[in-house]
């Protein structure tokens, strides 16, 4: 089985114009992550993940880790069709000093109150120059083609639940200290605002923005406090590129729809990826297709995992029937291309993306 020849090379509008809900030639394609043996099977040669070369960075392995090499990228964009390459830093550089004096990544979940965090030292603002200078290398590489370059990253909540505190700890603390939970979120937020107006100043297509608040059955958190806390910040991150009228797509796992009318007001123009276990794209496309692009929701279980090339294929074109219409889809899975998703099955729902994306 083989990728399969398709109308409409690489082309950053197409990509801007599904997520602001104009006339497009196909559906897009934009996986927010492809991993390595799948990399490796398409190109020949080790090359990493879409996100980093080396280590896992889904496990905020911040240290000695850089983007997927951009010619690289730009290979993968004109095999698949993807009209944008991405230069991706999901997590907030909390840092602290070592045993040797030397700075290391505060990763090791031991922020317990407002003291142990602020004796952390805050945010390594030199990552923002460090990713300005990945932007550079990847818009130099796209020169010649229509691939766009997006910027992402912004786990304001996630890399304080997952890595700083730690997350029955940090679940405990939003009831009991909500002061300590705010300066967190607001010394985050300062970060990733100063990340976002590098970011549009560098001239990026695209900002994505993803941070896991939600699960199956709805938010982490009381949607009051995402409301006031955590939705504000937000629209502080985004505002640069809304001002420059920079598509913004937004990425959370699990059930969000007490936050979906947030986003739209606040100028969050796709959600991104639609987790299939929660949520139902035909019910998302009445209520919502025709304010906000749509993307993802192709299961990585199943079919992309445990079904069939001809069951990924009959998914694939369920979800064009139902979404393609109006414009404002762009199709891929509902989290990554995993290792453990069968080549063949990867293979199937690009084709058919092709095959059943065509206006």
């Amino acid at each position: 089985m083989k990728f399969e020849e398709y109308k409409g090379r690489p082309d950053k509008q197409r990509l801007i114009n599904a997520m602001t809900l104009q006339e497009v030639d196909r559906v897009p394609y934009y996986e927010a992550l492809i991993e390595d043996r799948h990399v490796e099977k398409m190109l020949g040669r080790y090359a990493g993940n879409t996100m980093s070369i080396g280590g896992d960075i889904a496990k905020g392995e911040s240290e000695g880790l850089r983007p997927m090499k951009a010619k690289d990228y730009v290979d993968i964009c004109n095999i698949t069709g993807q009209d944008i390459i991405t230069v991706s830093d999901l997590w907030t550089p909390f840092k602290k000093e070592g045993r040797d004096g030397s700075l290391v990544p505060a990763f090791d979940k031991k922020v317990r109150n407002l003291n142990d965090f602020r004796k952390l030292v805050m945010p390594d603002y030199s990552n923002i120059e460090k990713n300005c200078r990945y932007i550079r290398e990847y818009r130099e590489a796209a020169k010649g083609t229509k691939i766009g370059v997006a910027a992402g990253g912004c786990a304001m909540m996630q890399t304080l639940y997952e890595f700083v505190v730690g997350f029955s700890d940090f679940m405990l603390v939003t009831s009991e200290d909500m002061g300590f939970v705010e300066e967190m979120i607001d010394v985050s937020t300062d970060y990733w605002y100063s990340f976002s107006k590098a970011a549009v100043a560098e001239g990026i297509d695209v900002f994505t923005i993803g941070d896991d608040i939600a699960f199956r059955n709805g938010l982490f958190f009381q949607p009051e406090i995402i409301k006031k806390i955590w939705l504000p910040k937000i629209a502080k991150i985004i505002e640069p590129a809304v001002e420059a009228g920079i598509p913004v797509q937004f990425h959370s796992d699990g059930k969000i729809d007490d936050i979906v009318e947030g986003l739209i007001d606040i100028g969050v123009n796709c959600l991104n990826p639609m987790d299939p276990y929660c949520v139902d794209y035909r019910e998302y496309k009445k209520k919502y297709g025709s304010r906000i692009a749509l993307s993802g929701n192709i299961d990585i279980q199943f079919p992309l995992a445990t079904g069939s090339p001809g069951d990924v294929e009959k998914d694939v074109k369920e979800h064009m029937e139902v979404l393609k219409p109006g414009f404002g889809y762009i199709c891929c899975s509902s989290h990554s291309i995993v290792n453990y998703v069968p080549h063949e099955n990867f293979i199937a729902m690009v084709n058919s993306i092709h095959k059943y994306g065509k206006y």
